[in-house]
This record gives C-alpha cells, structure tokens and sequence, in this order.
C-alpha cells in the first residue's frame, strides 16, 4: 500500500484512525516468576500479529524471538544458528500483549531474573513478518510493509543456518550486493546468490538460490522493517522508524545522528570491522552525559547469550542521538556503522486519562512486591519524600536523562547517585523492597501537550536554543545544572514573561532578562541567555517542561482575596496535585495531593522548596470539582488579598 494510501485510511478512520509507534512497539521490562504470568504491553498480537524478541538481562541466556506467523510454539535465538526449536503451550498470544504459560525457562521466565522484551507489530511503514518455502532458484517474497524496507532479517527455521541480513545503508551505492550476520560479530561481505543484486521494493524482495536465503525445500521466516514510512502520528505524516548509517570518527564527541525524532530503542553495528550487534532502549536506560560514557547506558548483544552490561555510548537528543567515546561497535575511526532507530512513545496527551500521565502513591502499596511506588504506566521522571523525617530531601529522579542520577528540588546539591533499579519496570518506580511506608513518590509521564524532559549541553552563546518534545509552549520549566552544587534550579513562568523567573525558593519573582534571553519558549525550543546557571560552556543540565491540557492539568494564576478563591481548572472531579506559590511577595512553594488529603478539613502540605516535614493540623485549601478552593484561613504565602499566586494543578 502506498503512503498516500495508507494516510487516507488512517484519515478516513479505519483502525481508530491515526496510528503512533505507541500502538506498534513496546519495550517491557518483567521479572521471572517461574510460574504464568501475562505480559501487558498493549500490542495487539492476536488481531495483527508481529514479534516478540526476549532477553534475560541478568545471566547468560539465548535471545528468544517468537512470532505470530510461525506461531507461539515455535522459537528462535538470534544468537545461535539452529533450526527453530519448540516450545508447545509455554507461550500465548493476546490482543494487548502475551502471556508465559507456567514455565520456568531460563531464557524467558526463570524466577528472580530480569528480562526485556521488544514487540513489534505488524503494520505497514513500520515492520512485516513473511514465512516461505525455498526453491533454490532466483524469485522475489511478497510482503505488505508497503513501503521500501530498511533492513530485512532472514532466518532458516527448518535447519542450521547464520541469520542474514540486508541493510539500506550497508553500502553507499548497492546495498543489495551485500550482507551481514545477525548471529556473529563479522564485517559485512558479498554474497553470491543471497539477494540476487536486486534492491527490495515496497511490495517484495528478491532472494537468489543461496541455502541462507532460498534454499529448495526448506523453510525460512523474514523480518522486514521499514524505513522513513511517513505514515503515523495525529496527521499521519512522521515517521517512527530509520534505518541509516554513518562514519565513527572515534571521538567522545561522536557523530550527530539527525533522525527527525528522538528515539527509544537504537540497534548497533559496526558493518567494515569485527564487533558485536549492541541493543539500547531507554527503559533500561540510556544516560545523557556532557562529556565521554560513563558507563551508565545498558547493552545487549544480539548474537551472543551474555547477560546485560554497562557501557556509555550514546547520548539521545530530541531529534537524534549521538555517540560518545570510540568502541568499535559504536564509533570506531573511519568505520561504516548501520542502526535501526525507533521513536519514543509520541502519543499525544488528550490521547489519555489524567492517570495514565500522573500517579502519586505511598512507598509498599503493592505489598512489598516492586514496584514500591505503582502508577500504572511507565515513569519518566519522580519526586520522592520520606513524610516523617524533618529534613526530608525531595529527591527527583528521570529515567534515562538523569538516572542513575538524582537532584533535590530543595537543595542546590549537585547529582547524586541513585539506586540503579528506581526505574527498573514500566507500571511504577523503586525495585528494592526496604522502603519506608513512610515514603510518597509523586510520578509523571512523558507526553506531547503535557510534560517532557530534555536534558543538554551548555555552551556559553548567548541567544543558543535548547529543541524539545512537548509539541506546546512551555507554560513552566524547572532546569537545574548538574554538576554544580552551587546553582539553584532556575524556573520559567509563561505567566511572567521571559525577562523574569523564579527559584525553589522563598523568594518573590526574579527580573532575569539574561535568563531566556528575554525570549519565550515557542513549541519547539527555548532559548538560553549566558547565564552560567542555565548555560555555562561543557556544562550538562536537566529541564521540565509542562504545559496544560484540557481537563488533564493546568499551569496558571490567580490572585488572592479576603475570601476563599475558587480556582477554576476546567476539571471535572477536582485536582489530585496542588503546587502553588506566590509570586509577587515571598513564599515557598506549597504542594498537596490527594493520596495524602484533599478534603472540606484539615489537609497534610509540603514544601518542595525545604527539607521541612509535612503540616498536617491545617486546612488551606479544599477541594472543587472544577479544580480547587484556597481557604480563608490560608496564609499571605497561598492566598494575601491582591496577591499573585502561580500554581500548577492535575486532575
């Protein structure tokens, strides 16, 4: 099928309309229970079939690559060259994900092991499954990818046989004539009879009479994956998939890779040298840093059985990716790289419920079993408090741009180490189970319209912009230098204009013209001014960025009176975060949720600014189904008649 085509189906609304990489690949973390357990990853295998490729993460195990159009009881390690092996009622197939049948497999399920998984799903532009029987002469396999693939992973399932791959960009100018192995760390090569010197189309590809490929009589399975099908998001015009190439030059300031997008998981290899085919994903993490890796990013191979490793490769931008230090899988000097890249989730905010983006829990809610702080989706970034301790730090935490980092929102400490697995699974934060029931983590997810993360690189230019992915102006950041102990986070109010700003302090709003360069944010970057607090040369640093959706949360102001004030949010069943702060006099920075109380009495507040405990006697704001009521009886901080008080609130 055609883009065009397939841009009018989507417009028409066949298949609920717009389709996003949300719907078409998942990166799932699980532990190993030894017993069944279902896997909901919102991959719909039953109704339109794909691949789900596992890897233990935590010992020597094969990678295990089972899909829809053999069937579940058939498997295939990447790292090895055997025939498809069987596993008959140890695997299921679901309309949301996929369930391990009560086994305890090493490679999938073993108890107390970690695993990933990646699932792909069919769907045109993105990723096909074929299945075909050699005749050991020239001919072309039909697939529905409907656009020209990027890479093709043939394997034969029948017998013995290396896993051969065709990549796009293996070669400059005939890619077709060449090969490489997906179960070995070779260099590319020639190979006579593989794909008959013929380039694939958007409808099939060739194969010649090579037993890798097409031997008579045999059997194989091709894994076909697009490249630039501009086909998906709300007007079906982005793509979420490139397979592309470029030139290591050795460097801790590796290539910048433009891919248009930012990705989440990035396949490696070296195509003129011996090296290993390296796996990244962001839910495993991959850190950003300023200088050379710091071996925070974590590796798999995929033609080998070890278990995961730290290294520090890469950095991901909000269009790309770059790669850091000179390993020979990665950035070797003069070497040929290939990679296949695949968006982050870009599903935009009205797309959810207001819980799908934001959670707030207490530390053993589920039991001590991990997550210690359940939210029901996958975590982006985290502020943890320790509710009975005076001096409670409020650690913020941020998979894969700051982890294993953390910062304090009430401090201007420098990061500090965190525990390694805070974000180690897609429904919550913090593996470990010692946790204080003390504990409350307030969590947030990434989503166009609504929050975002970026972190970056200053370089001292006054005027340089930072690009982003919240698709909306800013209505508030948060930014915060990294290695420096000295700053304080430095934070925008759309509501001020770009010539002021505010701190986690107590203090009222700051004339800082050199801040934002006197510029306000637009929808797709935000300028820096030379401020070595926000940009100082070689420096790294962490933003978020929010921004209001209608009916989900809201960044704004109201003014204070003798009275209550109802501040109207535009939500229909009252807030369950509070954050408020005044802006044109002193005040600190008063948070309230709804696990803790939002109710007609007294309601339990924090300060994000200090390390004071919480106050629970006080009844400073009640709730109101269209967002929230500050009380009479609050202070000159929260509601002083005349007042100017910026909030941000979630339904």
């Amino acid at each position: 099928m055609s883009s065009s085509a397939l841009k009018l189906l989507a417009a028409s609304g066949a298949k609920g309309g717009a389709t996003y990489v949300d719907d078409v690949f998942s990166t799932f973390l699980y532990d190993g229970t030894g017993a069944a357990q279902t896997i909901t990853n919102n991959i719909d295998f039953s109704g339109e079939g794909g691949l789900t490729w596992i890897k233990s993460r935590t010992h020597g195990g094969n990678h295990n690559l089972i899909d829809t159009v053999r069937g579940s009881s058939y498997v295939l390690e990447s790292d090895g060259t055997g025939a498809q092996g069987t596993n008959t009622g140890q695997f299921t197939f679901n309309n949301n994900g996929f369930t391990i049948n009560n086994v305890a497999a090493w490679d999938i399920n073993q108890n107390n092991q970690d695993y990933a998984s990646w699932s792909f799903r069919k769907q045109p532009g993105f990723f096909d499954v074929v299945t075909y029987t050699g005749n050991g002469a020239n001919r072309t396999i039909a697939h529905n990818l409907g656009s020209v693939p990027g890479m093709i992973i043939v394997k034969r399932t029948s017998a013995a046989e290396d896993w051969t791959c065709y990549h796009r960009a293996i070669d400059s100018s005939s890619p077709q004539n060449y090969y490489i192995n997906l179960n070995k760390d070779n260099a590319r090569d020639t190979l006579t009879g593989g794909w008959n010197n013929t380039a694939p189309t958007s409808t099939a590809f060739t194969v010649g009479n090579h037993n890798r490929v097409n031997g008579n009589g045999h059997t194989y399975v091709a894994y076909i994956f697009a490249h630039d099908a501009q086909d998906f998001g709300t007007d079906s015009d982005e793509a979420i998939i490139k397979c592309g190439s470029y030139t290591g030059n050795g460097s801790t300031t590796g290539p910048i890779i433009d891919l248009g997008f930012e990705p989440q998981w990035l396949l490696f290899k070296n195509a003129t040298s011996s090296s290993n085919w390296s796996i990244y994903d962001v839910m495993r993490g991959i850190t950003f840093r300023a200088g050379a890796g710091t071996g925070d990013d974590q590796e798999l191979k995929a033609n080998t059985s070890d278990a995961e490793t730290a290294s520090g490769v890469v950095n991901i931008n909000p269009n790309g990716f770059q790669l850091k230090g000179g390993q020979t899988s990665s950035n070797a000097n003069g070497a040929t790289h290939i990679y296949m890249a695949i968006r982050r989730p870009f599903k935009p905010a009205e797309e959810f419920a207001a819980t799908d983006l934001f959670a707030v829990d207490s530390s053993n809610s589920t039991g001590n079993a991990p997550p210690q702080f359940y939210s029901g989706f996958p975590v982006d970034m985290s502020i943890k408090v320790d509710l009975a301790e005076s001096e409670a730090y409020r650690y913020r935490e941020t998979r894969s741009r700051l982890a294993p980092g953390r910062l304090k929102t009430n401090a201007a400490d420098a990061e500090v180490g965190s525990n390694p697995n805070f974000f180690d699974m897609n429904d919550g934060v913090y593996g470990n189970t010692t946790v204080s029931t003390n504990h409350v983590a307030w969590m947030w997810r990434r989503a166009p319209g609504s929050f975002d993360v970026v972190a970056y690189t200053g370089n001292s230019v006054t005027g340089s912009t930072v690009a982003h992915n919240l698709g909306a102006v800013p209505e508030m950041m948060w930014i915060k230098q990294r290695d420096n102990g000295t700053e304080n986070w430095r934070i925008y109010a759309d509501v001020l204009g770009p010539t002021k700003g505010l701190w986690f302090a107590d203090y009222m709003e700051q004339t800082e013209p050199n801040w934002w360069n006197s510029t306000r944010p637009t929808n797709a970057v935000f300028t820096l001014g030379g401020s070595s607090s926000l940009n100082n040369n070689g420096t790294a640093y962490i933003a978020y960025l929010f921004a209001s959706v209608d009916g989900i949360s809201k960044v704004g102001t109201y003014t204070g009176a003798v009275n209550a004030v109802n501040v109207d949010c535009g939500f229909s069943a009252g807030a369950r975060f509070v954050l408020i702060k005044r802006t044109d006099g002193s005040g600190d920075w008063y948070l309230w949720d709804s696990l803790r109380g939002i109710v007609a009495g007294n309601d339990p507040y924090l300060l994000l600014n200090t390390a004071a405990a919480q106050v629970t006697n006080t009844d400073y704001i009640d709730p109101l189904a269209s967002g929230f009521t500050v009380t009479s009886s609050a202070p000159a901080a929260i509601n002083g008649n005349g007042g100017t008080y910026f909030f941000y609130a979630i339904a």
